[in-house]
């Protein structure tokens, strides 16, 4: 994710109580491309409620916290050593914890590896691009590889995050989503997801942009939209394990790229 690492009372203050969620249309088709719908736009209607199944009201968190439990079990050597590196490459702490915003707008504490200077991390943009100066290291590191959100994992079996669904946006750029846009926060945020695997070099294209944080809001993140809310439309048990499958080749580098992101 280009979410820059920052204090874990950063957002807080922007978020004193749960979002309100807007009514919104029923279809994808209507999410503004370019921003949110003019304040003299009225014709939204409410759209149909996610759809109900047994594996939404069920089996996904079944699924999230099994797989979650035998994770954590699975990486608790590779969390060690990565503790290790993180403390031994920059002073600090060995965890970060930033305010997001969850399911139905409540705003809960997102957990990952420290992959910047503490002293700095609170300074500079909310996003990260590759060549941000702040980064450490060894947050280079496990940036690229997303090793550094593994400890969302905790978030998962807390019941604040799932393994797949929309990644999780601070409450200022979730106030820019359209109406149709917070259709997202029906949905559990997740450690992996559509958006997340097409724009997996999301750092790399930040850095190539003149105004980084223009672009993530009004281009970017737009897109990653569209894909979470194409997502929305189609989750299903197969659907999440092969998004899960995919995230888990491309961590060990596999050569997964874009190309493999189911349409």
């Amino acid at each position: 994710c280009g979410i820059g690492d920052s204090g874990p009372d950063a957002a807080k203050g922007s978020v004193t109580s749960k979002l309100q969620i807007a009514n919104v249309p029923d279809s994808c088709d209507k999410v503004h491309s370019a921003g949110n719908p003019g304040p003299g736009d009225h014709t939204l209607q409410a759209p149909e409620p996610l759809r109900s199944s047994r594996y939404l009201r069920y089996g996904k968190r079944m699924m999230d916290l099994a797989l979650a439990l035998v994770g954590l079990v699975l990486v608790s050597p590779l969390f060690a050593v990565c503790a290790a590196a993180v403390r031994l490459d920059s002073k600090g702490r060995v965890f970060h914890r930033q305010q997001r915003v969850g399911q139905h707008g409540e705003p809960f504490q997102v957990f990952k590896f420290r992959t910047m200077v503490e002293k700095t991390e609170q300074k500079g943009l909310r996003i990260t691009a590759a060549d941000d100066p702040r980064i450490t290291r060894v947050g280079r590191w496990l940036r690229r590889t997303k090793i550094d959100e593994l400890p969302q994992l905790v978030n998962v079996i807390r019941g604040n995050m799932s393994l797949v669904g929309p990644r999780p946006e601070v409450a200022e750029y979730v106030a820019a989503y359209s109406p149709a846009q917070r259709r997202v926060l029906e949905l559990k945020p997740g450690m992996t997801g559509l958006a997340s695997l097409h724009f997996a070099n999301e750092e790399e294209t930040l850095a190539a942009q003149a105004d980084r944080e223009d672009f993530y809001v009004k281009t970017l993140m737009v897109m990653k939209l569209d894909l979470d809310l194409a997502y929305y439309d189609k989750v299903s048990f197969l659907q999440d394990v092969k998004l899960i499958v995919l995230t888990l080749l491309r961590i060990v580098h596999v050569g997964v790229g874009s190309r493999m992101i189911p349409e």
